[in-house]
Formats: C-alpha cells, sequence, structure tokens
C-alpha cells in the first residue's frame, strides 16, 4: 500500500501520530466509564476529521475535547485510528438471525451499532396472534421474534438481549398479508381502513417509517393509491416511505416516478432503497434516475436513498419469475409451474428477465431449505444445471419446487461506474441489505452474499481509500449521522455530548472487507473497538460477553432501555 497510515489519515482531515491500537488500561478510580483517547474523531456530520478524546459516562457520550480531563475505567488508545460514530445501517436484514443468535458477529465486526429492519415491505410485526398450544406458551412472541405488535417486538429484543441496536420500519407487505391475504385484487374500504390503524398503531409504538417491496407478492398487488393512503401518517411524523420500487431494471424510471408520486401523496418523506441500474441494457438510465431524483429534491421533496457497495444484489429465485405468477401464494405458484395454461407463459416470460440480466450464469443460488439440495448452494444456476445435464430453466423450477420457493439467489447485474456514481451523489447513503452472520453456530446459513459481512469496511477500504469515490468524512456521514437522521434517531448517528455512546474506531490505512461471493463466511479487518451504549462489544478481534444493544423508537430518547 502507497499511501502511509500518517499520510492517509491527515489527508482524510487530520494529521495524528501513527501507533498501534495500545491496550485497555483498567484504572481503580475513573471520572468516566470509557475514554478514547489520541483518535482523529470524524463526527458524522460530514465534518473533516480533529484530533479530540471522547468520553462516555452510563452509556452517554458526555466530552469530545482535545483532551478529556480525569480517567476512565475503560481507557482506550486510539492514535493513529479513526473514531466515529457507531454505524447505522439503513436498510438491513439482520434481524432475520437475531433471535438465533443475538451476538450478531457480523453487524458488530464491520463497526455497525445499529441496524434498521422491517425492510422491503415485510417486517416481524404485526403477526397474527397466536394460535397454537405451542404458540401460546411463547406468547407475543415467536422463535424468529414475530410479534403481535411492534411494542412486543421491541420488548422481545430487549430480552434478548441484542447485541446490536435495533431499529424497525413497518412493511406494508406484511401489513397486506395480515389484511388482505395473498391474493391479487384492491383492498376493500375496510381492510384500508384495518391496515391504516395497523400503521398508525405501529408508528406511536415507535417504529421508525414505513416499507414495501413492490417487487415481492402480496405488497406487489398494492396500488400506488393504496400505498400512499397507508403512508399519510408518516407526514405528521416526518419519518421516511422506504421503497424496494415496483420495478429496477426495464421499467425503472416508471418506478421512480411512482414512488415520489407515492411520497408527494402523501406529503412524508422518500427513501429509496438500494438504488441501483439493474441489466446492461439497463446502465445507461442512473443519469436518467438520478436526474429524476434531484428535480424532485430541488422542487422540494424530502428525498434520498441509499445503496450497498456491490455490483451483484440478493433476492428469491422466484423473484425471476412474472409478479402474476405469484398471485394466491406458493401454492398457487408452483401449480401454475405446471399447469398447461400458464407454464408456458411464465417460462416465457422468465427467460426474457433472465435474457436481460445477461443469462443464467449471473444467477448463484445462495441458499435453500431442503438439505438434499445443498450442492446447489455457490455454484451458478446455468453451470450446476450443466453438471445435472439439465435445462437451467427446468432446474431453477425443480429447486423452486423442492423447496416450496424457499430459495434465495445472488444476481449479478450492475455496473461498477454506476455505484460509484451512485454512492458518491449527495443524497445516497450506506446500506447493507443483508442479513447477520457468524462464522460458525446458528448464523451461519447457506452461502449469502458478502455484503452482509462485509459493507461498510469493503465502503472505507476500495471506495475511500482505494478509489477514492469519497472521502473519509462523506463516507462516515453516509454510515452514521445521514442516516439516524432519516429515521427519528435523535441521539444516534454523531459523535458529540449528550448523544448515545455507540463509537467505531478503526485503522483507515488497513480497514478491508474479507467476505467474498466465492468465500462470504470471513470477518473484515481493521476495526479495533465497537462500543454499544457505553460498552466495549468489540476489541481487537474479541468479543465482549456481555450484549448491550437495544430497541430504539424513533422520537424517542432511545438512551433509555424499553421495559
Amino acid at each position: 500500500m502507497s499511501t502511509t497510515r500518517r499520510g492517509f489519515v491527515a489527508g482524510a482531515g487530520a494529521a495524528i501520530a501513527a501507533a498501534a491500537c495500545g491496550p485497555f488500561l483498567h484504572l481503580g478510580r475513573h471520572e468516566h466509564d470509557v475514554v478514547v483517547r489520541g483518535g482523529t474523531v470524524f463526527d458524522g456530520s460530514g465534518a473533516d476529521g480533529r484530533d479530540a478524546d471522547v468520553a462516555i459516562r452510563h452509556g452517554v457520550v458526555t466530552v469530545v475535547e482535545p483532551r478529556v480531563t480525569g480517567s476512565g475505567r475503560v481507557e482506550i488508545d486510539a492514535r493513529g485510528r479513526a473514531v466515529a460514530p457507531g454505524f447505522v445501517d439503513i436498510h438491513s436484514h439482520g434481524d432475520g438471525t437475531l433471535f438465533a443468535d443475538p451476538r450478531a458477529e457480523s453487524v458488530i465486526r464491520q463497526g455497525i451499532t445499529t441496524i434498521v429492519v422491517g425492510q422491503d415491505g415485510a417486517s416481524r410485526a404485526p403477526a397474527p396472534r397466536p394460535t397454537t398450544a405451542a404458540g401460546l406458551v411463547r406468547g407475543a412472541l415467536g422463535t424468529d421474534g414475530r410479534s403481535e405488535s411492534m411494542h412486543e417486538l421491541f420488548r422481545a429484543i430487549n430480552r434478548l438481549p441484542s447485541a446490536v441496536n435495533v431499529a424497525s420500519m413497518i412493511g406494508l407487505g406484511t401489513v397486506r398479508a395480515l389484511v388482505v391475504g395473498e391474493d391479487d385484487r384492491p383492498a376493500t374500504a375496510d381492510e384500508l381502513s384495518r391496515m391504516r390503524a395497523l400503521v398508525e398503531g405501529a408508528l406511536a409504538e415507535g417504529a421508525c417509517g414505513v416499507s414495501t417491496g413492490l417487487e415481492y407478492a402480496p405488497g406487489s398487488f398494492a396500488s400506488r393509491e393504496e400505498i400512499a393512503a397507508l403512508c399519510a401518517p408518516l407526514a405528521a411524523r416526518g419519518l421516511p416511505y422506504a421503497t424496494h420500487m415496483r420495478n429496477e431494471d426495464d421499467r425503472l424510471l416508471e418506478a421512480i416516478d411512482e414512488a415520489l408520486a407515492i411520497a408527494r401523496a402523501a406529503r412524508c418523506p422518500l427513501q429509496i432503497s438500494h438504488l441501483k441500474t439493474q441489466g446492461p441494457r439497463n446502465w445507461a438510465k442512473v443519469g436518467d434516475a438520478l436526474g429524476r431524483i434531484e428535480a424532485a429534491k430541488a422542487a422540494g421533496m424530502d428525498v434520498a436513498f441509499d445503496r450497498y457497495p456491490y455490483v451483484a444484489y440478493a433476492t428469491g429465485l422466484s423473484n425471476l419469475f412474472p409478479n402474476w405468477s405469484l398471485d394466491g401464494g406458493t401454492d398457487a405458484f408452483l401449480a401454475r409451474l405446471d399447469a398447461a395454461d400458464t407454464a408456458p407463459r411464465i417460462r416465457r416470460e422468465t427467460l426474457a428477465k433472465v435474457e436481460g440480466l445477461a443469462g443464467w450464469n449471473s444467477v448463484m443460488i445462495a441458499g435453500v431449505a431442503d438439505a438434499a439440495d445443498k450442492a446447489a448452494e455457490g455454484r451458478k444456476l446455468g453451470d450446476y444445471a450443466a453438471t445435472l445435464g439439465a435445462d437451467p430453466y427446468d432446474t431453477a423450477v425443480a429447486l423452486l419446487r423442492r423447496n416450496r420457493a424457499d430459495v434465495d439467489t445472488v444476481v449479478f447485474a450492475m455496473s461498477e461506474d454506476n455505484l460509484k456514481r451512485i454512492l458518491a451523489h449527495p443524497l445516497g447513503m450506506v446500506c447493507s441489505d443483508g442479513g447477520a452472520f457468524a462464522i460458525e453456530g446458528p448464523a451461519r446459513r447457506g452461502h449469502p452474499h458478502p455484503r452482509g459481512l462485509g459493507t461498510f469496511p469493503r465502503v472505507l477500504a476500495r471506495y475511500v481509500r482505494e478509489t477514492k469515490t469519497l472521502t473519509l468524512a462523506q463516507a462516515v456521514h453516509k454510515m452514521s449521522g445521514f442516516a439516524a437522521s432519516r429515521l427519528g434517531l435523535t441521539d444516534r448517528g454523531r459523535l458529540a455530548a449528550g448523544m448515545a455512546g455507540d463509537v467505531v474506531v478503526f485503522d483507515p490505512a488497513t480497514v478491508e472487507d474479507r467476505a467474498t461471493f466465492a468465500q462470504p463466511f470471513q470477518y473484515p479487518v481493521g476495526i479495533d473497538v465497537v462500543i454499544v451504549n457505553g460498552r466495549v462489544a468489540l476489541r481487537d478481534g474479541q468479543r465482549a460477553d456481555a450484549r448491550n444493544g437495544r430497541a430504539l423508537r424513533a422520537g424517542a430518547a432511545s438512551t433509555a432501555s424499553l421495559s
């Protein structure tokens, strides 16, 4: 590496002495719980770094000054390191394994201290009241955290307890499934009223926004008028409507127009999830896509977007199949794959979509439900079909049948140049769109997209240090303060007195992601210390036993735990 540690951090905003992150010093008498000394503080506002110490007491930052007087019970030598607010992952699926493994290993090891879940129209609340004996014994909490209300979900997160802070949106796909079901039809007036009541209740209990996944059934069956009506309660709270849009490839521009129209009708902020131009034939649309968003911003709309730093996305295999074929749920979908009046049309439309992605080897199988298909995980679908001597489409259908449509994929379909442009845009922020994983234990599942283990260090390594797409100050802002400010998380995302004691200490010269598409189960390097609510969660590669995360409610003083 040609850039020295001193030179790199100085170029990012301050000249600091290069030194290894020193040991913790446990002192007998102290005025602070934790003091992080001698680092270059990037406070999350977008300002350049400055030499400063950071003191924390009772889970709250108390001092950020050139020199903190008094000792800390834990002293951290951060000379030669950047000190930033704990990263806020504005679009996460880390709740997928949280209730099986609340350590959230791959999340904490990236420097992420807050995840925002309930994305793509799917949230763990509201869920139906349990009716089975086992469900009644568990009460409102399911084994995967599904809860009757947002309040019960937050209580369940605190009871784990979680290692990472968790905020949640309410997903309109979940709401529609609960009230309308899985059929492709308009909601009745009564159903719309019931859905709106669920949204209003979740927001009152601390949900940080409303999400849709308009490429996924049953949320995809909702009209823009239905979505706008359900987003209207956001206006008074200033919270965002976050959308995985109805299309991210051939009809990308029309989908952006729809998202903007919904936000205008609801008079609420808009967050476009994981903005992308999908498929080579759509890469040239990036200028028009950003232009539409910029024009809306110039006209007074509160609009922004997020993106992960990879050119492949992850989704279910069924997402390659036409939306109309998913009407009525899994059984109806699988039946249509064989029916004489629907199977030929499904095949034709699916092959057309795959052609736009540059073929079946753009699709990698990332996870299956049936153990008999584990050999497919990590394989490109075209190559895997060839080893079976089978047609790729027929192989895909067979996988869907045997796994009851529960097949995860990673799809390579985006442009690196567009990715840089999206990441660098002033309205863009960083998300992982990934789960929480571990190299061992219950969170080692499938063959996941590496974004769940490497997103935030990858931004710092590739797009700050190597390509200089972003400055370090810009990257930290997009990964902390910008994201928190969108969500009503009033005491997160900044390093300043009175803010929550979430801190990450990292080496800008060596921080790097190690997870790859071929070998995703690898943790990043260069993240030295992670502090969650004033307690050390990670130090020099070693995890603390205690888990100090908590559920966060939008607009609330989240430094206080829920009961």
